[in-house]
């Protein structure tokens, strides 16, 4: 993926430091754009997966709205360009002063997660005068088949409101007058690359829109959440999602009622493959099994291999014109300098012959990278730079 051109350019700079390849981020929403658009989808983009800026400012360009987990995410999309009725507010414990914030920008909709919220929603929104537009998010029971601390849609899980729990929903609707019910959300997991999964979804959908049939409620969206995975494995392979075969999915096997419209929250497949974190090796340790090349990022800076064991490829760019494993190829476990065992990058990783003052990136970082960093051990903030700054 990177020229020597670029290569050259990282070595001048102090590590560690995020990269995004705003060219390839272009791309991605140009492809997103082009295949949603087809079908009359509406796009939201997650701001959890990355709150940076200039990225923010690129997507809300594009025309996405924003999908938001938090007051200051709301606040910080509008002041990035996203329009106001185009933001859905998600999160199973949204606070009264983030409500408040949502109410004063009026936003698209409330991603409601339970009964009790429908209260709070109508009473804080009966304070200001306003009818609160919500959408009940329901756990449809569908196994993401994806890490178990990403999995949102199992009963199991803390997320969304459950199936049986629907009549004591109609039977208090009557007497919330200060919200207004437009549709139905749903969400039930990150990092999918099984699209059957998504069949199951819509199979499970088309069971509970009958339901609401039943009971002569009117829905005008269906938000399916978000959840698509990219490619960790070999990102240079697949920079770009198939949003094409994603979405044929939906327009398959999702059974909507006449005018409704059908919403996703993406957030990982727009921004996962244009970020990487580039990194210097500060010593190299023998071990017993393997050697450990200590680089000076670490969990600070990229905490999802620590958090959930995932895996993000990783190379040598000091030795990127070796292209021989059998020769000249050694395996390390790659880790940072926090004091946590659990502050490791990757095991047994093959990797050139890597010494003190190479310079490693870590792939495919633009999601739940940055934004998840933190300054502990009283860590310095994480830099970032752009592709077309250096």
């Amino acid at each position: 993926m990177f020229s020597k051109e670029i290569i050259s350019k990282f070595n001048e700079l102090e590590t560690p430091f995020y990269y995004y390849d705003l060219n390839l981020l272009k791309k991605t929403l140009e492809e997103l754009i082009k295949e949603s658009s087809k079908r009359n989808y509406k796009i939201h983009y997650a701001l959890k997966a990355n709150s940076n800026d200039r990225i923010l400012k690129l997507i809300s360009d594009s025309g996405l709205g924003a999908d938001c987990v938090s007051g200051n995410e709301i606040t910080k999309a509008v002041s990035t360009g996203f329009k106001n009725d185009e933001i859905v507010f998600a999160g199973v414990g949204k606070s009264d002063k983030e409500i408040r914030t949502a109410l004063e920008f009026n936003i698209a909709c409330f991603n409601v997660e339970s009964i009790q919220e429908l209260e709070v929603i109508n009473s804080i929104s009966s304070g200001q005068n306003k009818i609160a537009p919500i959408a009940i998010r329901i756990n449809p029971n569908v196994d993401a088949n994806t890490h178990h601390y990403i999995t949102t849609g199992l009963e199991e899980n803390k997320f969304g409101i459950n199936t049986w729990e629907l009549s004591a929903i109609h039977e208090k609707l009557p007497s919330l007058k200060n919200i207004n019910l437009i549709g139905l959300h749903f969400h039930i997991g990150s990092q999918i690359t099984n699209l059957n999964v998504f069949k199951g979804l819509c199979i499970r959908i088309n069971e509970i829109q009958k339901w609401f049939d039943e009971h002569n409620i009117q829905l005008k969206n269906i938000n399916v959440g978000g959840g698509l995975g990219i490619n960790y494995e070999d990102p240079d392979s697949e920079l770009i999602p198939d949003f094409r075969s994603y979405f044929q999915i939906f327009k398959k096997f999702l059974e909507l009622r006449h005018g409704q419209e059908v919403h996703f929250e993406i957030g990982r497949a727009i921004v996962g493959q244009c970020g990487s974190l580039l990194s210097r090796v500060l010593y190299v340790k023998e071990g017993i099994n393997t050697n450990f090349a200590i680089l000076d990022a670490g969990m600070t800076e990229l905490i999802r291999p620590a958090l959930y064991q995932s895996y993000h490829k990783i190379e040598n760019l000091s030795k990127s014109d070796i292209v021989n494993p059998k020769s000249e190829f050694l395996r390390y476990d790659v880790v940072g300098p926090i004091c946590e065992s659990s502050d490791t990058f990757g095991k047994s990783i093959l990797l050139p012959e890597t010494t003190r003052g190479n310079l490693i990136a870590i792939r495919s970082v633009g999601a739940y990278g940055e934004v998840m960093s933190s300054n502990y051990n009283l860590r310095e903030k994480i830099k970032f730079y752009y592709s077309d700054e250096i």
